[in-house]
């Protein structure tokens, strides 16, 4: 929905999309930092107590945060220059699968990651809620709808701007979000037996620390490059707000 929503918008400037980089930066923190770690925390220090479930969320946070890191120095921003200039990869890129902006497209892949990785826990959040109490699953599972809505902008907007294509950004988006359904299909076939409160703690915490990551080293960075300082900001405030008002009214 977040990506046909922008399939309507007519003018996508370097102004949009500084804007809707802040606004995806917004997002990611919002969630990240005032629901996903708080709620990891919670469920930790209920199972280990203060001092050993706090200690564990940090670690997890601080785990994720290294590596996705770590899987940012092996992605190079910067990729064998042939000689005259032009950056082979990126040359490659633009001849197969019409790649405008390399950088563009890696900030928009890293999104892409991010996104599902921050889906999959949604996924099994609401596969197993629903299993104790379907009303509440329900309530959990519109709310986790409406809040996706935005994440389909985060996506669409970079991948766009790197192919110029609209109907591969939209591919992304739509893919990046079934992996919410896979983290229910996963929790039912595989995780079910294993699945617990610390399992789920962690994992919160971890995608939490992936997100901010991304948020301050892609997202924030991009937006500053299109020379829109102030377009960035006010996304990156406008994003928390919306985060803040989806949890006010759908939770």
């Amino acid at each position: 929905m977040g990506s046909l929503l922008t399939l309507f918008i007519k003018r996508m400037d370097h102004k949009f999309l500084a804007g809707t980089l802040g606004f995806s930066a917004g997002v990611m923190m919002y969630v990240s930092t005032i629901e996903m770690f708080p709620e990891a925390s919670k469920v930790l220090i209920h199972t280990y107590g203060f001092t050993k479930g706090y200690g564990f969320t940090i670690i997890a946070f601080f785990g994720g945060i290294a590596l996705i890191a770590i899987i940012d120095r092996l992605i190079p921003s910067d990729l064998l220059p042939d000689g005259s200039g032009n950056n082979i990869i990126l040359k490659k890129a633009k001849n197969s699968i019409g790649v405008k902006d390399f950088k563009m497209l890696r900030t928009g892949l890293f999104t892409v990651l991010v996104v599902a990785l921050h889906n999959f826990p949604e996924g099994l959040v609401s596969f197993m809620t629903s299993l104790k109490n379907p009303a509440l699953g329900a309530s959990i599972g519109i709310s986790i709808a409406i809040h996706n809505i935005p994440e389909g902008i985060m996506v669409f907007s970079p991948i766009y701007y790197a192919t110029g294509s609209k109907r591969k950004a939209f591919s992304y988006s739509f893919y990046s979000g079934l992996t919410e359904p896979l983290g229910a299909l996963i929790g039912y076939f595989l995780l079910y037996n294993f699945l617990n409160a610390t399992t789920l703690g962690i994992i919160l915490a971890t995608v939490a620390g992936i997100m901010v990551y991304i948020s301050i080293d892609e997202l924030l960075p991009s937006a500053e490059i299109h020379g829109e300082h102030y377009t960035a900001v006010y996304g990156f405030i406008i994003g928390m707000a919306v985060m803040a008002m989806n949890v006010l009214l759908f939770s």
